[in-house]
């Protein structure tokens, strides 16, 4: 399993939906990147700055943050603390 360093989080990306709330659907190329994730993991924070976010908090973040990783067939995102925007 992945452990983060210092102030970063291990989350889980939501999957974007498929379908319009009036039941059209989405093909792959018109879906927007998800914004929203369960995080996984997170660092021990920095001296200066304690970890706010937890493991199984549900966050929304910056829309190009972070860096994909992907484990097996998981896909993860790395990002910043400061990148999060909400606890959901």
């Amino acid at each position: 399993m992945i452990k983060p360093l210092a102030d970063r989080v291990l989350i889980e990306p939501q999957e974007a939906q498929t379908r319009t709330a009036s039941g059209i659907y989405i093909p792959d190329t018109a879906k927007e990147k998800p914004q929203q994730g369960k995080v996984i993991a997170a660092g021990p924070g920095k001296k200066d700055e304690p970890m706010e976010v937890k493991v199984g908090d549900v966050v929304l973040y910056g829309k190009y943050s972070g860096t994909e990783v992907t484990v097996g067939e998981d896909k993860y995102l790395i990002v910043k603390q400061s990148d999060i925007l909400a606890i959901l």
